[in-house]
Parts: C-alpha cells; sequence; structure tokens
C-alpha cells in the first residue's frame, strides 16, 4: 500500500508511521519538514497545511492519513488535490466534536458540535490561532463533515480519546508516573473509584493501518478500556517498584484552593461539579465511552502495566525539561498539609 501521512512525527502519527513500514508499506509523509531525520527510509514531502500543499500535486497515494487537520480548510486543500487520486482518507478526529457534558455510554451516533459561519470566518481571521483552541471540537466536527463532502463513503474518521504511550508531550500519563515513582506521599485527586479510559498510541496507530489496508469508512470512538483511578495508580506503583502513600483528596477541596482540572490534576474530570467546579452537570461520560464498535472491527489492546512501563522508561529518558502538566512537589505538599486541617 502506497500510504501518505499528513504529519506522523509527533506522537500518535509518529507509531502510525512505524506500524505502516513495519507492515511493509511504501510511505511518504508531508509536514514541515522540522524533523526530516525521522523515518530516513521514507519519503518527505515540505509544506505547510497552513498555505502551501503545492508538493501533492498530482501525485496519488493508495490512502492518506491525516493526523493534523484542525480546520475545514486544511481537508478541502488537500482534497483539492488528492480526492480524485487516493481511494481511502483517514481523519484522525477527536472525541472532543462530542457536545459537553458528554452522556455516559455514549456511541457514534450522538450530535456533535456544531459552527457557525461567522464564527468560522472570525476564527480563519485570528492571527494568534487562540479561537482554534477555544472551537476546537466543533471545527473537528466540521472537518469530518468536509471529508465526507469531498469522498462520501470513503473516509474513516477515528475519533480519538486519551492518548497515551511514549513520547506523549502532554504530560498528562507521564505526570503520574512520574510523580508515584519519587514515593513518599502523593495527593491523588476526587473518588478513587471513578474511571478513565486510555488508549496506547502504538495499539491505535497499528489498528488505524489495518483499517485503511481494508478500506473501512465511518465513525469510530477509539480509546481504551476502563480502568479505575485507583486501579492505574496502583498500577504505576508496581511498574516503578514505588513505595508511595496515595491520598485521596475531595472534590470540594481541589476547587477550594483553586486546582484545576485536567491540567494542575492531570485525568481528573470532576464526578461531583462542572468542570469549573460549578454546580452544573458534571462531564461523567468523558471516560465512560462506548467503544464496542471499534472493538469488532479488531482494535485491541496492551496490558495497562506494559505502556505504563514505556513510558516510565521514555520519561526517564528525557531531558529536564518543563513538564505540561500536574502540580509542583512544592505545591503537593501545601496542599497534603491544608487537606489534614480540611479533612
Amino acid at each position: 500500500m502506497k500510504l501518505l501521512v499528513l504529519g506522523g512525527t509527533r506522537f500518535l502519527g509518529k507509531h502510525i508511521v512505524e506500524a505502516a513500514m513495519k507492515k511493509g508499506h511504501s510511505v511518504t509523509l508531508f509536514n514541515r519538514g522540522s524533523q526530516q531525520n525521522l523515518f530516513p527510509e521514507a519519503e518527505h514531502l515540505i509544506g505547510d497545511r497552513e498555505n502551501d500543499v503545492r508538493a501533492l500535486q498530482n501525485r496519488s497515494w493508495d490512502a492518506v492519513v491525516d493526523t493534523c487537520g484542525f480546520v475545514p480548510k486544511h481537508i478541502e486543500d488537500v482534497m483539492q488535490q488528492l480526492s480524485s487520486r487516493i481511494k481511502h482518507y483517514t481523519f484522525i478526529s477527536s472525541l472532543s466534536v462530542l457536545p459537553n457534558p458528554i452522556k455516559a455510554g455514549i456511541d457514534e451516533k450522538a450530535e456533535v458540535e456544531t459552527i457557525s459561519s461567522e464564527i468560522l470566518q472570525e476564527i480563519y481571521a485570528d492571527e494568534t490561532k487562540q479561537k482554534r483552541l477555544i472551537h476546537y471540537g466543533a471545527l473537528k466536527a466540521l472537518c469530518e463533515k468536509t471529508a465526507d463532502e469531498y469522498m462520501p463513503g470513503k473516509v474513516l474518521h477515528i475519533r480519538a480519546g486519551q492518548l497515551v504511550g511514549p513520547n506523549d508531550y502532554t504530560d498528562r500519563l507521564p505526570y503520574w508516573v512520574n510523580r508515584i515513582a519519587k514515593g513518599g506521599t502523593v495527593l491523588a485527586p476526587g473518588d478513587p473509584d471513578r474511571p478513565v479510559q486510555l488508549i496506547d498510541t502504538r495499539d491505535l496507530g497499528k489498528w488505524i493501518v489495518e483499517m485503511a489496508e481494508k478500506q473501512v469508512a465511518g465513525v469510530f470512538n477509539a480509546t481504551g478500556p476502563q480502568v479505575t483511578m485507583e486501579e492505574l495508580l496502583n498500577e504505576c506503583k508496581k511498574v516503578t517498584g514505588s513505595n508511595a502513600e496515595i491520598k485521596w483528596v475531595s472534590e470540594k477541596f481541589l476547587f477550594d484552593e483553586k486546582i484545576s482540572p485536567w491540567v494542575q490534576m492531570p485525568l481528573w474530570i470532576p464526578e461531583h461539579f462542572g468542570i469549573d467546579g460549578s454546580d452544573s452537570e458534571p462531564w461523567k461520560g468523558f471516560f465512560r465511552l462506548n467503544i464496542e464498535k471499534a472493538i469488532e472491527h479488531g482494535l485491541t489492546f496492551r496490558p495497562l502495566d506494559y505502556t505504563l512501563k514505556d513510558v516510565y522508561e521514555w520519561d526517564l529518558a528525557r531531558l529536564d525539561e518543563e513538564r505540561k502538566a500536574g502540580i509542583s512537589l512544592h505545591q503537593e505538599q501545601k496542599l497534603l498539609e491544608k487537606w489534614k486541617v480540611y479533612n
């Protein structure tokens, strides 16, 4: 199979390329060329999704995997070059297309976020690209729609959940593995039995290549099976050989102390409050998504401890760079001291 990967050097895209090359496929990467030393055996085309896709002119591939389409124009520009010369298109979308609060057990038939043409034009005019972040889910949903309009019945939409594994630049899972490994008393948020759903990018990348080979079309929720947060942290202890003591603190305490879900407390989605700590409806469905369709189509998952071990080893080898998620040890200690009084 001749495969074009748009992106392909960062996280999920990197593992898609690795899976495709392992199976002997001929891979071409299209990106801005910042990591041409990666995958020297692949063909590299240089361009920019924002304003320059000329390198795709007069080319043809069996399949395309788009890992970096964020606004409809990204899809339109590529499709205008390729839609008549490719057989299959995979768009890496996101579960963020679903309106919040997501309902528990939601499947692929659910309604998605929408966006007006006026707001879309404001987004295109925003040189800072900050509005793209605000409307991320709605833009991904519109990208799905745009791809289907160009290639009806030939587009695979992967609504990816929380991706984990080596090269995880979000630092959400690495924060917990790293913190547990250091030992001592570890502050953990909310209910120990609340679920999380994580998917190793290597499992997802391999499956995406298999789906492209079969030219499967349609929408798929793509995340992992549920485990409780307590199970996840206990697995972190086993993998790192840590004697850490987990101290669970209430959601109310964290909000009172101005600790935000997701960024300061990675993988924490409140069960008893809105995402902002208000009395609005909790996002209880965020980690309770229906993935039966993907499993029926062959998506499999490696054991959690395999992923945690590889994340730990990758994290140990990193430079002492600033982490993007979590709280400092000093901040954690102050919170634990306050919790003794609060509790």
